[in-house]
């Protein structure tokens, strides 16, 4: 029997609904819909449907610090270091530090109400 295969949504309990949904949408790209959230669909550079692979983990959560959430979002980009200098100097709350790997490139930016947000530019042909 199969049981989970993908990721479904992802819910973020707010103080501040409107503000933070348009925070996601100003300043992350994401199209908010009038319900409050939207549906993600993998597709390549030219935008054609493709296959894809969401992470999901059970961990400690130490890397969600400075964050005390009990959640952490990581979302797909397409040029990691051009978005993190728009952020910069759009006045959001990016971190210093960001990493590369086999895995791709990681940075980090927290949202108005204190969730760390990773943000993931996959390897070259991933």
């Amino acid at each position: 029997m199969s049981r989970v295969t993908g990721i479904g949504g992802i819910f973020i309990k707010a103080k501040d609904p409107a503000t933070l949904r348009a925070w996601y949408k100003n300043h992350l790209g994401i199209d908010v819909q009038v319900w409050g959230g939207t549906a993600f669909r993998w597709t390549d550079a030219s935008g054609k449907p493709t296959g894809g692979t969401t992470a999901w983990s059970v961990g400690n959560g130490e890397n969600f610090a400075p964050s005390t959430s009990s959640f952490m979002v990581n979302y797909r980009v397409a040029d990691l270091h051009a978005l993190l200098a728009a952020l910069r100097a759009e006045g959001c709350n990016v971190l210093d530090k960001t990493d590369e790997s086999e895995y791709g490139k990681f940075g980090w930016v927290m949202d108005p109400e204190g969730n760390k947000v990773e943000l993931w530019e996959p390897p070259a042909g991933k």
